[in-house]
């Protein structure tokens, strides 16, 4: 069986076949850098983690372009709040994701661009829309897409214009002057008020790039006018990836062959979001557990399937990966310690190969992990040394697959929990910064929230003369 993966715009699940031989190219939507990350950021980013191991493992090469969103609406109006410059703000909370993905064992995009580097592209793609008949610009600094200029807009979505409800306008005055209320934007004016270094100038009027129009940009700049797959979670299917398509599409682009998107972490059925309420900051998930164990809880479900988290979701995933690494480590004492080239060329077993190559069927592929857990276990328990070994070679090579190998330096000796406690420091210290803010603004409310959100974290504030202090409840 050759990889199977589904693609939303077809709605069917199809052999895999890359536009170059040997080579995938891949584009995930990546962080909008407004406040620290929370678990709805982490499903997406370890799903196609696993997506990019397995095709790794499968001997192709990975071109995996993750972006960074730097410049926003949410940025300008949190840094506002804070007192602090727009691209401090960002930058503090980019390398809060960046730690938090390291904790957690996710590998480095090939390149992570930001979408204030690469205006000039951006430039040229509205060039080419407006050369072309699909873009327009209202007055200086706002430029359009024409959505009823390119008949097959809603394709991806399967979505008529008419059934849509219209663009917002982002809230700026020259919405009124759209040709059409579904029209959305791919270059915004300055509003009062907003800093001068949050707009750059361009042939159509100062300004700064649309949501949409940045991600087509860096994928066109990194990937090429057509890559294999694109990739985010379910939430950006509309209107973020239909409008990107649409306009990369009108530019002459082929853009994405697939599109693969990741289901929610719900709550009792609802979406866990930080808006909603119902979110958790990546501060509580490492506060709560080892980083392992919550890459395991977030990866075992089927990325196309909804993950519901309970009070029971870290519990259930500390005992199983208790069960695996104590394999690992009573195998390794008893055999000797397997050389990571080994484990790195090992052959998988037939049923686990299946499961991946199955659109990613992480559960049925963790059942064969389960199967050979226990075959390991027996082997110990009769002394069979051949045995242990080749059931521990097997387990590693499988849980590699998915990022979780015990003996992985990541995980090993301590190293994962080091790299958590980093990840931790660096989040609760933004949550901290924040409270100061707050505090000192006189926002009671907002510092009494973060301390109360810290607390029910198992992380206590202390404040003191010298500033705020924190450690973690026994």
């Amino acid at each position: 069986m050759t990889l199977h993966l589904y693609d939303t715009a077809t709605r069917d699940v199809r052999a895999f076949v890359p536009l170059n031989p040997g080579e995938v190219g891949i584009y995930l939507c990546g962080a909008t850098v407004q406040a620290p990350p929370h678990i709805g950021h982490l499903r997406p980013v370890i799903a196609f983690d696993v997506l990019r191991r397995w095709l790794e493992r499968s001997g192709l090469r990975v071109t995996l372009i993750r972006n960074v969103t730097d410049i926003d609406d949410k940025i300008l109006a949190k840094a506002a709040a804070a007192g602090v410059e727009w691209w401090a703000h960002a930058a503090t909370h980019e390398r809060m994701f960046t730690r938090a993905y390291d904790a957690l064992g996710v590998l480095p995009p090939t390149y992570e661009p930001r979408a204030t580097g690469q205006v000039p592209d951006m430039v040229e793609l509205m060039q080419r829309l407006v050369e072309r008949g699909h873009a327009y610009t209202t007055g200086p600094g706002d430029v359009w897409f024409d959505v009823r200029s390119w008949p097959a807009y809603g394709e991806l979505t399967k979505q008529r214009l008419e059934d849509l409800n219209p663009e917002p306008g982002d809230g700026e005055a020259t919405a009124s002057a759209k040709r059409d209320p579904h029209d959305f934007a791919l270059w915004k004016a300055p509003k009062p008020g907003e800093p001068d270094t949050a707009s750059w100038e361009t042939p159509f009027g100062r300004g700064r790039p649309g949501w949409h129009l940045e991600c087509s940009a860096m994928a066109h700049r990194f990937l090429g006018e057509a890559f294999d797959i694109h990739g985010g979670g379910l939430d950006l299917r509309f209107p973020h990836h239909e409008n990107e398509q649409a306009q990369s599409r009108a530019a002459g682009d082929g853009f994405a062959q697939r599109w693969m998107h990741c289901a929610w972490v719900t709550q009792q059925g609802v979406k866990m979001s930080k808006s909603l309420g119902n979110g958790l900051l990546v501060t509580e998930l490492l506060a709560q557990a080892p980083a392992p164990v919550i890459r395991y809880a977030l990866a075992a479900v089927q990325y196309r399937s909804m993950l519901e988290w309970s009070p029971d979701t870290l519990d259930e995933a500390r005992a199983t990966w208790e069960r695996l690494s104590g394999f690992v480590e009573r195998a390794t004492e008893r055999v000797g310690a397997v050389p990571a080239e080994e484990i790195a060329k090992a052959d998988l077993p037939q049923e686990f190969v299946e499961a991946m190559d199955d659109d990613l069927n992480v559960p049925a592929a963790l059942a064969v992990v389960h199967e050979h857990l226990r075959a390991g276990n027996s082997a110990l328990a009769a002394r069979d040394d051949a045995g242990a070994r080749a059931e521990l070679v097997a387990l590693r090579g499988m849980l590699d697959v998915l990022g979780l190998d015990p003996a992985d330096p990541q995980w090993a000796a301590g190293s994962g929990d080091s790299r958590a406690r980093s990840a931790l420091d660096s989040l609760v210290a933004a949550e901290l910064d924040a409270r100061t803010a707050a505090r000192a603004a006189k926002d009671w409310a907002t510092s009494d929230a973060i301390r109360d959100r810290l607390a029910a974290a198992g992380v206590v504030v202390q404040d003191s003369a010298d500033g705020a202090r924190w450690t973690l409840t026994d």
